[in-house]
């Protein structure tokens, strides 16, 4: 089975791009902040990562507005440059919209109908399988009810993705039928949350784990052909924005249609604030458990530098030999 990679990634110090996009001004109600296109410079351990620990992917598929990282090797066999004009409609660009890119992934050429999407801030640090991310051409994954936490702009994308799911899903039906996929003991402490929300009528939720998520190129299309006018309301919002759907919504798809197997969380996510974070992320390196990390970058301007610092300290510990991907 082929198994691909997408990872989206932005120079944010990139003077054109930037130029760009700042002749857009942001609307209300948006997300243009610093911290969603800064660079910590430790993309190239995301390649090192997936090298070393994951050898058998098919191809990885890099997408960029048209920049990229002065030490890649565009010419290494498997790796797919694609510019966002590549695949994206034009009528959707130029984007600063991250919802939009993601939503239009199943068009770039050649990308495999089972895929593994990361965000720039997402890493293998551990040897994983196939089998992590697919068993028999399902998706590996964790089906965990949850209540949308109020975190402002984003909750209210999340909540437009929960107003989809109930409009095509009932809630006691679709738990009922693949009640066995809703209740393993393997989910841990998150089967509880399930077991709380189970007498409200409607999904209220999806708990979401910030790590790469295994995807059905299908799905893609199947949700464009069922809410094309919503699909192009987010694609044609030039920054994220609250009236916007996100990626998510096909995971919570393919959860709530039963194709998928489940799966134990490999990974964790940190949200770094400052330099004091960074003994959390040591941690969660050192736990033998954790295949994957997110590293969320909410740092204040402050403490940048220093975090920057010391997150390569630390992958270099771990990965410190140049991919076949470097010049």
């Amino acid at each position: 089975m082929a198994i691909d990679f997408v990872i989206t990634w932005v120079n944010g110090n990139d003077k054109n791009w930037l130029k760009v996009k700042n002749s857009f001004l942001p609307p209300q109600n948006t997300d243009s902040r610093i911290n969603r296109y800064r660079d910590l410079d430790i993309l190239q351990y995301w390649f090192r990562g997936v090298e070393l620990f994951t050898p058998w992917v098919r191809k990885i598929h890099f997408v960029t507005w048209g920049h990229l990282p002065e030490w890649l090797n565009v010419n290494n066999s498997k790796i797919n440059i694609v510019k966002h004009s590549e695949f994206i409609p034009s009528e959707f660009l130029p984007t600063f919209n991250s919802n939009a890119i993601e939503l239009n992934l199943h068009r770039i050429k050649e990308l495999s109908e089972c895929f593994v999407y990361f965000n720039d801030d997402m890493f293998i640090i551990r040897d994983m399988k196939e089998k992590d991310f697919f068993i028999n051409g399902l998706p590996c994954d964790s089906a965990v009810l949850e209540i949308i936490p109020p975190t402002e702009l984003f909750s209210h994308i999340l909540v437009n993705n929960i107003i989809v799911v109930n409009k095509y899903f009932d809630k006691r039906k679709t738990i009922r039928k693949n009640y066995n996929k809703w209740f393993r003991l393997k989910y841990g402490r998150d089967l509880f949350r399930t077991l709380l929300l189970l007498p409200w009528a409607k999904f209220s939720g999806i708990k979401n784990y910030h790590l790469p998520i295994p995807f059905k190129k299908s799905v893609f299309y199947e949700l464009w052909q069922k809410e094309n006018g919503l699909m192009r309301n987010t694609c044609l919002n030039k920054f994220r924005s609250s009236s916007d759907i996100n990626i998510w919504l096909f995971r919570y798809w393919q959860l709530l249609k039963g194709d998928f197997i489940p799966s134990k969380v490999k990974g964790r996510h940190y949200d770094i604030e400052s330099i004091y974070d960074i003994e959390k992320v040591k941690k969660g390196f050192s736990n033998p458990n954790c295949k994957m990390i997110c590293l969320n970058d909410n740092i204040n301007a402050h403490d940048f530098e220093e975090v920057k610092k010391a997150l390569k300290n630390i992958f270099e510990k771990i990965l410190p030999n140049k991919s076949s991907f470097e010049i």
